[in-house]
């Protein structure tokens, strides 16, 4: 059962997905568009990583503003959402994805990418913090309904 985790940009979709178990999440690609509205080759990429991986539920980074307030992209994403839903029929979950990009950016710095080559995986990374706090997230909403389980016996 894997999840995919998509960061949704005007003309690029970064992609991850997560392991078998659900536990750590990779990234795997930037889809890009010479257009922001050309979609119809970015769904039937997402279909085919769909298809490859074995992927149950996508995890679509949503990009709220810094006060919580939602803005135009955001408007744009839930729109992806739901052609996305439709054309897959997986359900998509949106997932705050304030400061992702930020860190993504700062673990590249980190690691010595140049700034010039960071462009080139931003999307990709970012989609895979995404995907890694709601993997995380799950996890321990599921650990704490355990808990709560066996406290009610």
């Amino acid at each position: 059962m894997r999840v995919l985790g998509l960061d949704y940009g005007s003309k690029t979709v970064g992609v991850a997905v997560s392991d078998a178990f659900g536990w750590t999440a990779q990234g795997v690609e930037i889809i890009r568009r010479s257009e922001e509205n050309k979609l119809r080759r970015t769904y039937a990429r997402i279909e085919e990583l769909i298809r490859e991986y074995g992927v149950t539920k996508i995890v679509l980074g949503c990009p709220f503003h810094m006060d919580g307030s939602a803005g135009e992209r955001v408007a744009k994403t839930e729109s992806f959402r739901q052609g996305l839903e439709r054309r897959t029929g997986l359900p998509v979950i949106l997932w705050d994805e304030r400061l992702t990009t930020v860190a993504a950016e700062e673990t590249m710095r980190e690691a010595g990418v140049k700034r010039e080559r960071r462009k080139d995986y931003v999307d990709m990374l970012a989609a895979g913090f995404i995907l890694q706090e709601y993997l995380d997230s799950a996890a321990e909403n599921e650990k704490k309904e355990r808990s709560q389980d066996g406290r009610k016996r």
